[in-house]
């Protein structure tokens, strides 16, 4: 298994056991997040671009290989989800640099680079 399915793995592991031992608030968490990712005036694929390079911004490993996934699951092309690193980067400057590194690896792993 490669860096970035262990990740989601690791990810989806966390999630499970905040589930158990507070519901409330995952449950809380998770409607949120639909609502904030239904389809509205920005299209699906185009609010997980936007979550790619706002996790590039603030320089979450893990946030980034899921964005890339959910990405590449709404139809994003790796020069996509570059691109929108590069905004990212012209933000953030050198270390949105290193930061897009991850997704490179995780564009690499999900076999889409």
């Amino acid at each position: 298994m490669n860096e970035s399915v262990e990740t989601i793995k690791l990810l989806q592991e966390g999630r499970e056991a905040i589930q158990e031992t507070l519901p409330g608030v995952m449950e809380g968490f998770r409607d949120f997040c639909q609502s904030a990712n239904a389809q509205g005036l920005i299209p699906n694929k185009m609010k997980e671009l936007i979550a790619v390079a706002v996790a590039v911004g603030i320089r979450c490993q893990p946030c980034i290989v899921h964005r890339v996934k959910e990405a590449l699951d709404q139809g994003a092309t790796a020069a996509e989800i570059l691109e929108a690193c590069s905004v990212a980067m012209t933000m953030g400057g050198g270390p949105s640099i290193a930061y897009t590194s991850y997704v490179v690896r995780a564009l690499k792993d999900f076999k889409a680079l």
